[in-house]
């Protein structure tokens, strides 16, 4: 009788694939991770030691009603950006080394400060935001 013997394969586990496809994965990631932006604004906060800076040519205040104010005369909500801008190039200054001081209240809502450095962002012009001293408790 011509019994055949069985030939045994061993079964074995090849990464070449697995590699290939978290490789794929990794590089996916990395390329989308840079198209997603923070909406938000670049901002130097105060530090806790209190300093004083020079005068900046400009300052823009608001107040709780939503009055906005540029160098003390009040303007329109509308019409800010395009005050702002006119005073910059009244002065032939170049808006990149142009600073504003944005002075605002205590209790005004964050979404007028907001306004005020989405303005000077849109201008390129750098913002001060002027805060009280701190007081001792």
């Amino acid at each position: 009788m011509g019994l055949k013997r069985r030939v045994r394969v061993t079964p074995s586990f090849s990464l070449a694939a697995m590699i290939d496809i978290i490789f794929l994965l990794l590089m996916f990631f990395m390329l989308t991770s840079k198209f997603v932006t923070p909406n938000a604004l670049n901002l130097q906060l105060p530090s806790s030691s209190s300093k004083t800076m020079a005068s900046p040519s400009l300052a823009v205040s608001v107040n709780v009603k939503g009055e906005y104010f540029l160098d003390g005369t009040r303007t329109r909500k509308e019409s800010l950006q395009a005050a702002l801008s006119s005073k910059i190039r009244a002065a032939n200054e170049d808006p990149k080394k142009t600073t504003i001081t944005v002075v605002a209240e205590k209790t005004v809502p964050l979404d007028y400060v907001v306004f005020i450095l989405d303005i000077a962002n849109q201008l390129q012009v750098k913002t001060i935001l002027a805060t009280d001293e701190p007081t001792e408790r």
